[in-house]
């Protein structure tokens, strides 16, 4: 009985889909749950499971199609077995052996189908005349990627003078592509203004020495420092709900709850899932449900809904070292909150000189609602919480 596999159910927000690549072709057994195909939307890559044990049938739509929501991609044999491959004929046996024996010839290394290989990487290899065979891929699911090709090239051959001039055209992955339609849209339809503060953070550094260890032990998770930036951004939202709120049309929409978008780099491109209710949430909730994200970011599997709504966003630059930045507003939010790196500076603390872990941080804000006063405040209110880190525990 033949199964139809589909495309799974995409959100309104979500028109269609690309076909990134097949991990089966026609012939192939499969089993129930293991993974078929992967689609990238412009939001996320997700991952098509065999909905039952049998045998690829029929493949549809090859890679690069673009297809839609609960269409027909590939058809599976249920209970079907993959037929065995013809057994290789038998060798002659050999005649006469030479009078000298030549030495051996290599084998020649595996095909890697062209399928397997991204544009980028093949035009490397094609450019750099490396065989895509020879280089072990650290790619998702051991796929060589342009950067393994480049790699392995300059480990192999030095470079000759001049040397090419390669030059590629890649089109935009459909995230990428998402992603600077959005960012577009922020700088052309949001009235952006950045005001910027910095804290000591001094004391929450303490407070994660004193208590890490046993927060650990109570809560299977570290205490990092996103849940303590997360919980005082719920707090002061609660205070300026205007910060929180958004714009549609001529009307301007109160949210009464803090969903935060944390935004996590991927391979792919900036992604912003949501921890709802932060307000609600204590700081071991907090620190799971970002570890949570993280693993699933890293792994490719993120939904849809994982990334839907969102009142406000955090996004940390000091990962990579950024000491400020002017973070970009992420609509219909109207307030992005930027962190950067921890830098020990010298401070003036009760008449003295001091080092002191400083972070500058950044509210990014749509100027058409928020006024300056509720945008400094609103920072001013986040800085006295990190510096007197028991006031969010008394919430206040």
């Amino acid at each position: 009985m033949a199964i139809e596999v589909k495309v799974p159910v995409l959100p309104e927000s979500v028109a269609d889909a690309v076909i990134a690549s097949w991990h089966k072709k026609a012939g192939d057994a499969v089993k129930r749950d293991e993974n078929l195909l992967d689609l990238e939307t412009d939001k996320v890559v997700l991952e098509v499971p065999a909905p039952v044990d049998g045998v690829l049938k029929e493949i549809k739509f090859e890679s690069g199609a673009t297809v839609t929501s609960q269409q027909v991609i590939a058809l599976i044999e249920e209970g079907a077995v993959a037929a065995a491959a013809p057994a290789a004929p038998a060798a002659e046996a050999p005649k006469a052996a030479a009078p000298a024996a030549a030495a051996p010839a290599k084998a020649a290394p595996p095909a890697v189908a062209a399928a397997d290989v991204p544009p980028g990487a093949r035009f490397a290899a094609a450019t750099s005349g490396v065989n895509p065979a020879d280089v072990a891929g650290t790619g998702r699911r051991g796929m060589v990627t342009k950067e393994d090709i480049v790699n392995y090239a300059s480990g192999k051959t030095a470079g000759v003078g001049g040397g090419a001039r390669p030059e590629e055209r890649v089109p935009m992955t459909r995230m990428r592509a998402r992603i600077a339609e959005r960012l577009m849209q922020s700088k052309n339809s949001i009235a952006m203004l950045t005001s910027f503060n910095e804290v000591n953070l001094g004391k929450v550094m303490a407070m994660r020495k004193e208590l890490g260890e046993q927060f650990e032990k109570a809560n299977g998770i570290k205490l990092g420092f996103m849940s303590f930036f997360a919980k005082a951004a719920a707090n002061a939202l609660q205070k300026f709900p205007v910060i929180n709120a958004s714009v549609d049309g001529n009307d301007v929409i109160y949210h009464g709850y803090a969903d935060i978008s944390i935004a996590v780099s991927t391979d792919k491109g900036l992604v912003t899932p949501v921890l709802r209710n932060v307000e609600r949430m204590g700081f071991a909730e907090i620190e799971q449900g970002i570890a949570d994200y993280a693993r699933k970011a890293r792994d490719g599997k993120l939904g849809l809904d994982d990334l839907q709504g969102g009142t406000f966003t955090i996004t940390n630059g000091g990962t990579f070292g950024s000491l400020m930045s002017t973070p970009i507003v992420n609509p219909p939010q109207s307030a992005i909150l930027g962190m950067h790196t921890i830098k020990e500076r010298a401070i003036v603390e009760n008449g003295q000189v001091i080092a002191a872990p400083m972070m500058y941080i950044a509210l990014s804000y749509d100027h058409r609602i928020i006024d300056g006063k509720d945008a400094v405040l609103f920072l001013v209110d986040i800085k006295n919480q990190l510096e007197n880190p028991h006031r969010m525990l008394l919430g206040m």
